[in-house]
């Protein structure tokens, strides 16, 4: 279990050397004290804003005595041994033991500080926006995350591990940003190019990378997580529902590199944008990846407003980096955002109807199809009229034997009043009565049909559709609908920027969202993007940037980098390139002989990046993996969801048992992104490698260590099919082929005894269980 960044400094502080009161104190004092003895409160005439006024007191005189914590003011009253004033942090809660420690350790050192230190903000860190840093030695040819990472290093005595091997870093360049690994050609290809010149084959490989369709696959399913995307209603009936368009087009967006400020508000409020197409319509299923509950008896207004308490708690998490659904049922216990408040922001999600969404075949041109088959309408709908009588008559001279010829929706229709039928049931009967050897009607309803027809091509998905009357929203006595209470109308927190509108919508909300004052988006989303890349992001706490969440452990290079992505046009793709192109990404995951046990003794969970992170693939790569090594892999983009083989078994389990189409052909060989998921029973290849099941937003994937895992690729029908195809590799093109297709370099000599020793069934097997197979180096 990893321990939190700030224990870990405070029990190793001593191997560490001198407390940094920049990256440790300060933002230990700006979270749990300033908001008391700030610049604007100072509770006691006490200000710890900066260390000169910690040090210079308040009421009761100096607060911190250099080198001595024990007869220090302040340490007295934080380790709660003073013997008049209770300890603080008042009503919040003591520091716990690790905090405690580190602070006393800064005054035992003499409480040093830097001698130009400005005021701080009251508020806490994450809610004052983010001021790029300068960056000491940037220029050209630098990458400021390297020197930043680095001069972190540099004071606790570390540097950056050696560069990977060309054959490890093109094998996790290609699975950060594709999910799928190299051929063994552009293996052998990258290891000359980088033997050559190795920064710039990094550098070309690079583009090509973030050119590839399938990069927008690979990240594609990192957005997906957050957006819940499943392919079924949830509950206990759990049925099937099409919002596959909306998969697609994320991947579509991310793969033209799409603004991230432009992809938000498109999901969030596509549809209210002037003139809205059909692709902006598909974006706000974003929101319609809640679950849906089908069951009888069931209060519909209930279920509507769960679907409105979960979109509210995932955009809060999402953008904000926030725990907002805390304050559903009262007052966020540790932020400041009030119930009221809560109410405030739900008020923008609950004026939306959610309609489906028929999506056309993208090579009709459908408004003009339409307008055509409105002409064709009225056309149709005069010429009955003008043949009014004829109808009459024969309708009236029907014969029994005639009526039973007629197909059964005709004979409905002869049943109904003629000012009862539908202009559609009209066209049918005329059709198939005096329309028959009518020539001019023949051909208007001919082409009529044939316009139908092609408009009915297609799927449907599920979107958003903002109300032409807003709902009256209230707020909810402890979150019960059934209690409703004062009327509340759109706002955001006050703990935030201010939105400057009157009258705010879910537009509006969506601007300020990715607005240049948010102080938190910038930085939600490069830390997640960080944390993609070497497991933990520089802000531990990847889903609470609160007053409970983790600090920065590189605070400069949060600021620096949220900055980058919005000065550089909220662009995905060169957030991408900046880490992946630094030392620090490119750098061995190994431990160095040399230097590991004090790198361990000093950073044993690497927060400081001295080393790359060995990481398990996700649960899909896993098998994109091993479709790949097999041959097998079939790598369409897009389209419905396809069915694989899964243990039949799990087709039976829950309230309903589920179909499942077994695919033929390419499509059992797709990617696993494509996998069609069940909510309440996904397929057991992806959830025994942690995949998320949709039910909520997934911020961070798990990444355990089973038996069941080794067991899955020994003994799952599709990785028992994988291993067959590779057994033939095996057989026609040898051991080292076959090796390489999995791990990207050639076994050792050690390696390759062993093997030899097998049958070319049992190779294939062994090789798609290799802990190297399924996980990035």
């Amino acid at each position: 279990m990893r321990l939190p960044f700030l224990l870990l400094t405070a029990l190793s502080a001593s191997a560490w050397g001198a407390v940094d009161y920049s990256a440790e104190i300060k933002p230990l004092l700006q979270t749990h004290c300033v908001k008391c003895h700030g610049a604007t409160t100072q509770k006691a005439k006490l200000r710890l804003d900066t260390a000169a006024a910690a040090i210079q007191g308040g009421g009761r005189g100096v607060s911190v005595i250099p080198g001595n914590a024990d007869d220090s003011l302040l340490y007295q009253v934080v380790a709660g041994t003073h013997s008049e004033i209770s300890q603080m942090p008042y009503k919040r809660g003591p520091l716990d033991s690790a905090q405690m420690a580190l602070l006393k350790q800064w005054i035992v050192e003499g409480a040093q500080a830097p001698t130009a230190e400005k005021p701080s903000d009251d508020r806490h860190w994450a809610y004052i926006a983010p001021q790029k840093p300068e960056v000491i030695g940037h220029g050209p040819g630098s990458n400021p995350i390297d020197l930043l990472i680095q001069a972190r290093l540099k004071k606790e005595g570390l540097k950056l591990s050696p560069p990977a091997t060309p054959e490890t870093l093109i094998r996790r360049l290609h699975l950060d940003l594709t999910g799928l690994p190299p051929t063994s050609a552009e293996v052998a290809t990258f290891v000359q190019a980088a033997q050559k010149n190795a920064k710039a084959a990094a550098a070309s490989k690079i583009t090509q990378l973030l050119s590839s369709p399938h990069y927008g696959e690979r990240w594609g399913r990192w957005w997906l997580d957050q957006a819940r995307y499943a392919d079924s209603n949830g509950y206990s009936i759990d049925a099937p529902r099409s919002i596959w368009p909306y998969r697609d087009w994320v991947i579509n967006a991310l793969n033209v590199d799409m603004p991230f400020d432009q992809f938000s508000i498109e999901q969030l409020a596509g549809d209210m944008l002037p003139k809205p197409t059909e692709d902006q319509r598909i974006a706000t299923g974003f929101h319609r990846n809640t679950q849906i509950n089908n069951e009888g008896g069931i209060d519909k207004e209930q279920f509507r407003i769960e679907s409105i308490f979960d979109r509210v708690a995932t955009t809060g998490t999402v953008w904000l980096g926030l725990t907002i659904g805390c304050a559903q049922c009262h007052d966020h216990k540790f932020d400041a955002i009030s119930h009221e408040e809560y109410f405030q922001f739900f008020a923008f999600l609950n004026n939306q109807d959610e309609p489906v969404l028929r999506v056309e075949d993208p090579s009709l041109n459908v408004v003009e199809l339409e307008a055509e088959q409105k002409v064709l309408q009225d056309k149709i709908t005069a010429h009955i009229a003008e043949h009014q009588e004829e109808f009459t008559v024969w309708e009236a001279e029907l014969s029994p034997a005639a009526l039973a010829q007629l197909p059964k929706d005709r004979r409905a229709t002869l049943k109904r009043p003629v000012k009862e039928r539908s202009l559609t049931q009209q066209r049918l009967l005329f059709a198939s009565g005096p329309g028959a050897a009518d020539q001019v009607f023949r051909s208007f309803n001919e082409r009529y049909m044939e316009i139908t027809g092609l408009l009915t091509k297609g799927t449907t998905t599920l979107v958003m559709k903002e109300l032409g009357q807003p709902r009256k929203t209230t707020l909810f006595i402890k979150g019960d609908f059934t209690r409703p209470a004062a009327e509340q109308k759109p706002a955001v927190p006050a703990v935030l920027h201010d939105l400057n509108v009157t009258d705010p919508n879910r537009l509006d909300l969506a601007k300020w969202l990715v607005s240049r004052d948010n102080p938190l988006t910038a930085r939600v989303i490069v830390n997640r993007i960080w944390q993609q890349y070497f497991g933990h992001g520089l802000v531990d706490t990847e889903n609470d940037f609160g007053t409970m969440g983790s600090l920065p452990t590189h605070p400069e290079l949060l600021d620096w980098l949220a900055v980058e992505f919005m000065e550089n046009g909220w662009s995905l793709k060169h957030m991408h390139r900046l880490i992946v192109s630094s030392q620090t990404y490119q750098q061995s995951s190994s431990l160095p002989a040399d230097r590991s046990t004090k790198a361990l003794a000093v950073d044993v969970n690497n927060q400081l990046l001295w080393r790359q992170n060995r990481l398990r693939l996700d649960a899909e790569i896993v098998r994109d993996v091993c479709l790949s090594a097999s041959g097998l892999l079939a790598p369409a983009l897009g389209g419905p969801p396809v069915y694989p083989p899964i243990p039949e078994g799990v087709l039976s389990l829950g309230q309903v048992k589920r179909t499942w189409p077994l695919s033929k052909g390419a499509d059992r060989y797709r990617r696993g992104l494509y996998t069609f998921v069940f909510r309440a029973t996904p397929p057991p290849g992806l959830s025994v490698f942690d995949a998320p099941d949709g039910f909520s937003t997934c911020t961070r994937r798990l990444r355990s260590n089973t038996p069941l895992q080794a067991l899955t690729l020994l003994n799952d029908s599709s990785f028992v099919e994988f291993a067959q195809a590779l057994e033939e590799i095996v057989k026609k093109d040898g051991l080292d082929a076959a090796f390489r297709r999995c791990t990207s370099r050639l076994p050792s000599e050690d390696e390759r005894a062993t093997l030899n020793q097998l049958q070319p069934q049992e190779i294939a097997r062994v090789l798609l269980n290799l802990d190297e197979t399924i996980t990035r180096e």
